[in-house]
């Protein structure tokens, strides 16, 4: 193994991840929120958000899948060597990390059970950027209104529909990370 994998990972691993975890549950409990990430440098063409949110919430207890690009061997030895989570097919997977298209069909991931829905999948979006507007978004957290750009919001209706059961979403571009959680109505704007 060369030298590539050991680094990137967060400095001060407690207090990088309690920063990190503090502001991707802000972002989880505030739809529509963008929240800044630091603390790792991932291998390309992992964002650093992305990055941050695999080393905070993954462990070797948690199932990742790769999709797309991200699905490459310096991504697989940097997370297998930080954090040690299993890489794993589609289905399997408690978290996904990819672009929108690579992601398609969302319905191949887990939305837990009646008895358990909390053994859904993550899918953590990879995006070039946030633009400003997009959707309307309305449920919990949300005091009236938010917006966010939303790649299919046929997608996000169908899972709100499911509550609850359900996929929940980072969305990662740069160093920046916004969620949406199956709770969150969504609207054309």
């Amino acid at each position: 193994m060369n030298a590539g994998p050991l680094k990137g990972g967060f400095v001060n691993a407690p207090v990088d991840a309690a920063y990190a975890f503090r502001a991707m549950m802000n972002a989880m409990a505030r739809p529509g929120t963008v929240e800044t990430l630091a603390g790792a440098l991932p291998p390309a063409p992992l964002s650093v958000a992305a990055g941050v949110v695999v080393l905070t919430l993954c462990d070797p207890e948690t199932p990742v899948h790769l999709a797309g690009t991200v699905d490459c061997a310096a991504v697989r030895d940097w997370i297998g060597f930080h954090v040690g989570a299993p890489v794993v097919a589609r289905g399997d997977a408690m978290f996904v990390v990819g672009r929108w298209d690579d992601l398609m069909p969302v319905h191949d991931f887990a939305i837990g059970t009646p008895e358990y829905p909390d053994r859904s999948a993550t899918l953590i979006v990879e995006r070039d950027a946030f633009e400003p507007g997009g959707a309307v978004l309305r449920g919990p957290g949300i005091r009236d209104t938010a917006t966010l750009d939303l790649p299919a919001l046929d997608v996000f209706r169908q899972n709100a529909a499911l509550f609850p059961l359900g996929l929940d979403f980072f969305f990662t571009a740069a160093d920046q990370v916004a969620a949406l959680p199956r709770t969150t109505k969504v609207e054309a704007a």
